[in-house]
């Protein structure tokens, strides 16, 4: 009778196993509030779930802990609370990674990695450029030791590369804008660049603008707050578009579609440089958008 108990037991136990990505509510939860970009709930909730000895079995409460962690450590007050949560961050997401079942884990919840990668060197960019150097240091290791292995975004099928085409006027100058950012399709991605050597995010904006005698901001959350705010069924041609990755403003783009047509933007993209994107075909920039403005009267 007693062997009978064993044999259930572990049949249970290898069921949950196989099915701890899909099959447990709490789990579940998990994943929903962190693609709402609850991270704090997260983070809390992940962390009651590793109390509990019914979830031993499972890595997947000191994954959600680890990425909820490194979201929250991007908002500057919230790090100067917890100077060692970035470490702690560190740390889990090593463990996940040495664990038996971390390759399981990474690929089941391969975009959502790499979009937390894709913030990460948002707030990289952000780090360099105000001159934290060390938090900036501590990332930079971290980048290198945890993510390395994470393809970048772009080669994810969720941001889709357009080729260089004319979009329909409406109205010169912004046919003009768009026109002229687009000759820059290709030109490298490079930290605090803000010339044809090299652009990061709000570095082309900024210079695609000064060349029509638009003098803006430097960063992108001081563009947002520059700007005049435009609905999103309003945004046109040579209007700005603002991404926010639950900590603050982390990227800007532009507008080249038309007005009522599917949103496309040119950006400098991290990963690639400037590209094109169509935004209603990337889940990553889709669930980012903050706001939309311009400096066009």
């Amino acid at each position: 009778m007693n062997r009978i108990k064993l044999y259930i037991s572990i049949f249970f136990i290898g069921t949950f196993s196989i099915s701890a990505f899909s099959q447990i509510p709490e789990f579940d939860k998990l994943e929903m509030l962190y693609s709402q970009q609850h991270y704090k709930l997260v983070y809390r909730k992940a962390n009651n779930l590793l109390d509990v000895p019914d979830y031993d079995f499972s890595m997947l409460p000191i994954y959600y802990k680890s990425i909820s962690l490194f979201q929250l450590c991007q908002n500057e007050r919230y790090l100067s609370k917890h100077p060692s949560a970035l470490l702690e961050a560190k740390k889990l997401f090593t463990e996940v990674k040495k664990s038996g079942d971390g390759k399981k884990i990474f690929q089941a919840h391969e975009n959502e990695i790499a979009f937390l990668k894709n913030d990460l060197l948002a707030w990289s960019e952000e780090l360099r450029r105000s001159e934290n150097k060390e938090t900036f240091d501590q990332l930079q290791l971290i980048m290198k030791d945890l993510f390395d292995f994470v393809p970048n975004i772009d080669n994810q099928g969720q941001v889709k590369e357009v080729a260089n085409k004319t979009y329909k006027a409406t109205g010169v100058i912004r046919n003009d804008l768009a026109n002229y950012a687009m000759t820059f399709i290709g030109t490298p991605y490079l930290w605090a660049g803000t010339d044809p050597k090299g652009f990061d995010c709000s570095g082309f904006t900024g210079y695609v603008l000064k060349e029509f005698k638009v003098n803006t901001q430097r960063r992108a959350v001081d563009m947002q707050k520059e700007c005049i705010e435009v609905k999103q069924k309003n945004a046109q041609k040579g209007d700005l578009v603002f991404f926010d990755n639950g900590s603050g403003i982390s990227h800007v783009g532009m507008i080249i579609s038309e007005k009522d047509q599917p949103l496309v933007m040119i950006h400098s993209s991290s990963s690639k440089g400037v590209i094109i994107t169509e935004l209603d075909k990337s889940e990553y920039w889709l669930n980012r958008i903050h706001s939309f403005g311009t400096y066009i009267k």
